[in-house]
């Protein structure tokens, strides 16, 4: 829970932008409601073969299922009904957040490009030590499975963006936003210690970093929803300029540097 609004005021409500107040993301309402199916799926006879072949395994490289790469996050991880239910809460403060911070686009791109490479890291740290004979966890990937890859990403996405902001984790110890980054290691080490998923740990660890590089690849993040927007604009403005790169490549064009005035000497090759 925040205490500290880092917002100016608008459209988040809520305990700074950090809270139930306020409208919900349709896109966040849709990857509540699919965890919480595929989670219910687990526990029908007929039904558990869904979950069982989109989250992610060691078949991913054993027998080519690479689409559990991008399915394993909207998989919702079995355990208790408890805790899950506590675990859709914590998602949604900080995924609803983060989508208004980032808009969809930016939203879902965030997703794919740390919740891939965490799962790349998983499986090609798997196949290393199945193939090198050295011990692995009895259930690979445990610890990185739906809600909680989901969770360290936004939390340190928000960690990045509101690096300023406080928190109060487990809702009675304050610390910095920025701190939660470091915290979110530690659970997931402390997971470790009890699972032995090496490549669970390295993964969420590698998504984590991930994630941090996506918010920052703007430039300063100075923390507040000005920020973000700002983010999502040098996001956008960034990736406009590899399309018309790669489009300028493709047709041969090739175009002088600087001011292009009147004056400016023309020939053939000039467009």
């Amino acid at each position: 829970m925040v205490t500290r609004n880092p917002y100016s005021g608008g459209r988040m409500g809520g305990f700074g932008g950090f809270g139930l107040a306020g409208p919900a993301p349709r896109d966040v309402l849709i990857v509540l409601g699919v965890l919480f199916v595929t989670f219910a799926l687990r526990f029908f006879q007929s039904t558990a073969i869904v979950p069982g072949l989109l989250e992610l395994t060691p078949l991913v490289w054993r027998a080519g299922w690479v689409w559990q790469l991008a399915t394993y996050p909207f998989i919702g991880a079995a355990g208790s009904g408890l805790f899950f239910l506590i675990d859709l809460l914590i998602l949604y403060m900080f995924a609803r957040d983060v989508f208004y911070g980032l808009y969809r686009k930016h939203f879902w791109r965030l997703i794919l490009w740390s919740s891939i490479g965490g799962a790349l890291v998983a499986v090609a740290v798997h196949a290393l030590l199945t193939l090198a004979g050295l011990p692995w966890a009895p259930a690979p990937f445990a610890i990185m499975q739906g809600q909680w890859m989901l969770s360290a990403i936004f939390i340190a996405a928000f960690a990045t963006a509101h690096r300023d902001a406080t928190i109060y984790l487990f809702f009675f110890l304050a610390i910095p936003a920025r701190w939660m980054l470091l915290v979110e290691i530690v659970f997931a080490f402390m997971a470790f210690l009890v699972t032995k998923d090496l490549p669970g740990l390295l993964g969420i660890c590698s998504a984590v970093g991930l994630s941090y590089l996506y918010v920052r690849s703007s430039g300063s993040v100075r923390g507040g929803r000005k920020s973000l927007r700002e983010m999502r604009l040098r996001l956008e403005k960034w990736w406009l300029q590899r399309k018309l790169d790669r489009a300028r490549r493709k047709r041969g064009f090739k175009v002088i540097p600087g001011d292009k005035g009147p004056n400016v000497r023309r020939g053939p090759w000039v467009n």
